[in-house]
């Protein structure tokens, strides 16, 4: 399909006048990087066969009810993630917005639904980062017994790769000795302890008001309608600091009026935007 040159060179133009950017990212993000894209239970299963002869599609599994009715087929499901987040690195596509955002007098911040840590991983400041559905590497008590939160950095968990499910020992709480779990936002999840993404939600929020009437730009990518915490954010921030919105997306790039989308993967949006963002600066005629 390829990238729409003059909506590239729209992009370039936001990014090269802003003085602070908002980045929004979604499971899109991630493809680039070689995760894979769980669209449709087909993109899952391709991923995890096991699941798809049990009949079990992504939202069936990011359950919490299974930390209690099978918990090693819960800790298969999110042990295999973290180790494969683990192993993954950030594709170029992040190294722009780290660049690009290095550039900005005013700063940038991160919002992401994505639970990966992928962010953190490519260089960006953890205190410039919402994950607003949480993190793979952090960890709560399943009851809760307590609303306190861990880092899981030493955290390794043995996953048979023939079922997906976890070999003993399960994580446990430090505090009741109870099963942990990780600390993600889940389908229909009543346990999860928000304390941490709260406090990631306050700084961002500062960080909004403290802009004023600073020029800004919002560059959203790969966040799709299914979950769309994402999108509403980015559509948010940009309507009330009179953003320009990018929003980079292979499918469902369309956005409120004004939208500059761009339809088309994260990593090959980004650094054609970045190729015009820097002939632009250079007096180049591809971003003028």
């Amino acid at each position: 399909m390829g990238v729409d040159g003059e909506m590239v060179r729209e992009a370039a133009r936001a990014v090269r006048r802003a003085e602070a950017m908002l980045i929004g990212a979604g499971a899109g993000m991630g493809v680039d990087s070689g995760l894979p894209d769980f669209r449709g239970p087909k993109g899952f299963w391709r991923a995890y066969p096991p699941y798809a002869e049990r009949g079990l599609g992504f939202i069936d599994l990011a359950d919490p009810s299974w930390f209690t009715r099978d918990p090693a087929l819960a800790w298969g499901f999110y042990g295999h993630r973290l180790g494969l987040y683990r192993r993954t690195t950030p594709h170029a596509g992040f190294g722009v917005l780290r660049r690009w955002a290095a550039g900005m007098a005013a700063g940038s911040f991160v919002f992401t639904s994505n639970v990966d840590g992928q962010f953190q991983r490519a260089g960006f400041s953890p205190e410039g980062v919402v994950e607003c559905h949480g993190s793979i590497h952090h960890l709560q008590c399943h009851e809760p017994c307590r609303a306190i939160i861990w880092d899981a950095s030493e955290l390794e968990v043995v996953v048979d790769e023939r079922t997906f499910t976890a070999l003993p020992p399960l994580p446990r709480c430090p505090s009741c000795g109870s099963l942990a779990r990780p600390n993600i936002l889940m389908f229909g999840d009543w346990s999860w302890i928000h304390e941490r993404t709260a406090a990631q939600e306050a700084r961002l929020d500062g960080w909004i008001a403290a802009l004023g009437d600073r020029a800004a730009v919002v560059v959203e990518c790969g966040a799709g309608l299914q979950v769309p915490t994402v999108r509403w954010r980015c559509e948010q921030v940009a309507a009330r600091l009179g953003a320009p919105l990018i929003r980079i997306n292979p499918r469902e790039a369309q956005g409120p009026t004004g939208t500059i989308t761009i339809e088309a993967g994260a990593l090959e949006s980004l650094e054609a935007i970045d190729a015009a963002v820097v002939a632009g600066a250079a007096g180049g005629r591809p971003a003028s």
